[in-house]
């Protein structure tokens, strides 16, 4: 009895709310909204469709990149200055050993913060990148996180190399066409994605 007394209140609420409703015959409904809605036409094949894509960089001639060649200018990350004074590797005389060609190192404002903060444990680094050897990139953003400031700065000019070893960084700049990787791995530099032109002095 129960089930049908629910039953019976539940199709009454239901028939209440149905009554409620506005009928197309109703005459507080305007002419228009009487008409049932018109369905929208197919975009003919005529027209035509804009579509949004990034602008690809000049610099690029499908997967070669021509901006690319010596001498290299190679973008230098917090923790490849570190890895490189552990491995006790002289970093201006390594990159020219692993390329084979005159390498300039660059170091922007935000890698020089990140090493100021990390203390006076790191006095040796910040020593290295005050080297005339190595240029100074001014940063006009806020903040002193260095991985999006290099990936921004990759991606607008394809003429850098990134020396790194944080893996989230190397993950980020495989995704970026036509900008080589310089790591520290067994006690000397190795590099990675370097086009088909200068490889073969890269492996050498």
């Amino acid at each position: 009895m129960a089930k049908r007394n629910q039953l019976k209140r539940l199709q009454s609420q239901r028939s209440a709310q149905l009554k409620r409703m506005i009928k197309p015959t109703d005459n507080r409904l305007k002419a228009e909204d009487r008409l049932a809605p018109k369905k929208k036409k197919k975009a003919s094949d005529t027209e035509l469709k804009v579509m949004e894509k990034p602008q690809v960089s000049s610099a690029m001639f499908f997967q070669y990149n021509t901006q690319l060649g010596p001498p290299y200018h190679i973008l230098v990350d917090t923790n490849f200055i570190n890895f490189s004074i552990k491995n006790k590797l002289d970093i201006i005389k390594t990159m020219m050993d692993c390329l084979y060609a005159k390498c300039i190192p660059y170091v922007t404002d935000c890698v020089v913060g990140e090493l100021e903060k990390l203390g006076p444990k790191y006095k040796l680094a910040l020593r290295i990148i005050k080297d005339p050897r190595f240029e100074r990139i001014n940063c006009m953003h806020r903040g002193t996180y260095a991985d999006d400031c290099l990936v921004q700065r990759v991606t607008q000019h394809k003429c850098y190399i990134v020396a790194t070893n944080d893996k989230d960084l190397k993950r980020r700049i495989r995704k970026i066409p036509g900008v080589p990787i310089m790591n520290v791995a067994l006690n000397r530099y190795v590099i990675e994605r370097m086009p088909d032109a200068f490889e073969p002095m890269a492996k050498k």
